[in-house]
């Protein structure tokens, strides 16, 4: 294991924690677009992922053109990941739901980064999909 991936390992476990009790999440619906930020609540998941509260899942593709409970998901958990990494993964910008260019840029660095430190072969188009979406709940990977 290189000393930058157990860096990156070491300082996602800290800022992520133990354990905590799984919160309710929404499904997966969508709403009209809006300016609202959403709050992110992480937790971690019985089954050791990471959820925020909006989206329980690791199949929808989020909307570059409409709010969705996929897309905040999404952008929070890139959003933690930027805060514990911000030289390698970029922010998602606003936690707004629609998941635009900013999001897809961040999204774009979360894959790049999955490749090069644990060899998830993902392909880098900036959307988190069924191959992304464990990548992206599993941050402590």
């Amino acid at each position: 294991m290189t000393s930058r991936k157990r860096t990156a390992l070491a300082a996602a476990s800290l800022v992520l924690g133990g354990g905590v009790a799984l919160l309710p999440v929404a499904a997966a619906s969508a709403a009209p677009a809006s300016a609202t930020a959403y709050s992110c609540h992480y937790s971690k998941g019985s089954d050791g992922n990471e959820y925020a509260g909006h989206y329980s899942g690791k199949s929808v593709v989020p909307s570059s053109s409409t709010v969705t409970s996929a897309g905040i998901e999404a952008q929070c958990l890139l959003k933690r990941m930027h805060n514990v990494l911000p030289d390698v993964v970029s922010s998602p910008g606003t936690v707004d739901g629609v998941f635009g260019t900013t999001s897809k840029a961040s999204m774009r660095s979360f894959q790049r980064l999955a490749n090069r430190d644990w060899g998830a072969g993902l392909g880098v188009d900036g959307l988190p999909g069924p191959q992304s979406w464990p990548w992206l709940r599993g941050l402590t990977v």
